[in-house]
């Protein structure tokens, strides 16, 4: 069974988190023995403390304390708390990408001295443990639609997104701090082929988009709004992340999703610079990390790539299945040129904020 591309040169793959109680933006409630984690709620964090604090708990006593936010809300909340010395966080998720970034290393502790004990685990996959953190999952941000009559046609390109008349119905996309992706499903609905995705014409993206904005009744912030839009019936093609799609399917919503459509990402585990638990929260990636059942089970709930080879061998056949395979990879999933998006991301959040407005 291969293991997805985590192996795979600059890229950067890479997924966040819930526990035994779900808190806000405010500052916790310290205690001697816990450890605080921002994650971004609803399925993706149930799966995660089911499969990973949970045990982490029962093994070391240790609390796992949640803090709810989206994406962007973490970022600069993290940003915000180390400026200014008042850190209540100790880990946070942050996607493979931005960990790549200087943005990412001037607030968060570089690892490399700590990922030394796992450098000869041949299990783990090559980028399992780095600087800007450790690896939580591989994954994929997709094409997921409702499902009709068998036997019908299904959209599978984001040609067939952008296809109102053939696959008719409303549309959702994100609306965060990371527009790359809506970006380039654009540029791929509109000819450009994948070899020649990056760098972005943003220009002819935005275009590209504007053809489609009137059938789209969803820009979600937060995978868990993205979740309860599909449930409601507020639209019937999206580009949801897998793992949020899996959740759904696991529910028993009628979804299904599309690898032709895809791009591949995934989390990391951040470490904030003084840390106020900083003992536990190198004790709670080490267990992910030395735990390849915990990694099993959280990725059989969420369709995901665990960092271990051994966690993919004990996940279930329909489970490893649903997941990115490396024929897919290798064929549809785009591999996000990582650098040119650290690159210029400020420059497209711009272009982006002032085209959603």
């Amino acid at each position: 069974m291969p293991t997805l591309l985590p192996r795979l040169g600059k890229v950067l793959i890479p997924v966040v988190v819930g526990l035994p109680s779900l808190i806000p933006l405010t500052q916790p409630t310290l205690a001697a023995e816990q450890v605080i984690i921002a994650s971004t709620g609803g399925a993706y964090d149930r799966a995660l403390k089911e499969a990973w604090f949970d045990p982490f708990t029962k093994a070391t006593g240790i609390e796992v304390v949640t803090v709810a936010a989206t994406n962007a809300e973490m970022r600069a909340k993290a940003s915000a708390m180390v400026k200014t010395g008042n850190i209540t966080w100790d880990l946070y998720l942050d996607g493979e990408i931005q960990a790549a970034s200087k943005a990412h290393r001037e607030i968060t502790e570089d690892l490399t001295a700590f990922c030394r004990q796992f450098a000869d685990r041949r299990d783990l996959s090559a980028n399992a443990c780095a600087a800007g953190g450790a690896l939580l999952q591989s994954t994929a941000t997709l094409l997921a639609y409702r499902t009709g009559e068998p036997g019908g046609p299904v959209p599978e390109t984001w040609a067939d997104m952008w296809d109102t008349e053939k696959f008719p119905g409303e549309r959702a996309f994100p609306n965060f701090d990371d527009p790359w992706r809506v970006m380039a499903a654009a540029l791929l609905a509109d000819g450009v082929s994948r070899d020649e995705l990056f760098p972005l014409d943003i220009d002819r993206a935005l275009a590209k988009l504007e053809q489609i904005r009137p059938s789209v009744s969803l820009w979600w912030k937060t995978g868990d709004q993205s979740v309860q839009g599909f449930r409601n019936g507020d639209y019937s093609l999206g580009q949801i992340w897998l793992t949020r799609a899996k959740a759904m399917r696991n529910e028993g919503l009628p979804i299904a999703w599309s690898y032709k459509a895809s791009f591949l990402v995934g989390d990391r585990i951040a470490l904030l610079k003084d840390a106020p638990h900083r003992e536990n929260a190198l004790k709670l990636i080490a267990f992910w990390l030395n735990t390849p059942a915990a990694q099993a089970k959280a990725c059989e709930a969420l369709s995901c790539t665990p960092p271990s080879s051994d966690a993919i061998a004990m996940m279930s056949d329909e489970a490893r299945k649903t997941m990115p395979q490396g024929d897919e990879v290798r064929d549809y999933v785009i591999v996000p040129d990582a650098e040119w998006i650290n690159a210029n991301a400020a420059m497209m959040l711009q272009r982006w904020n002032e085209w959603i407005r």
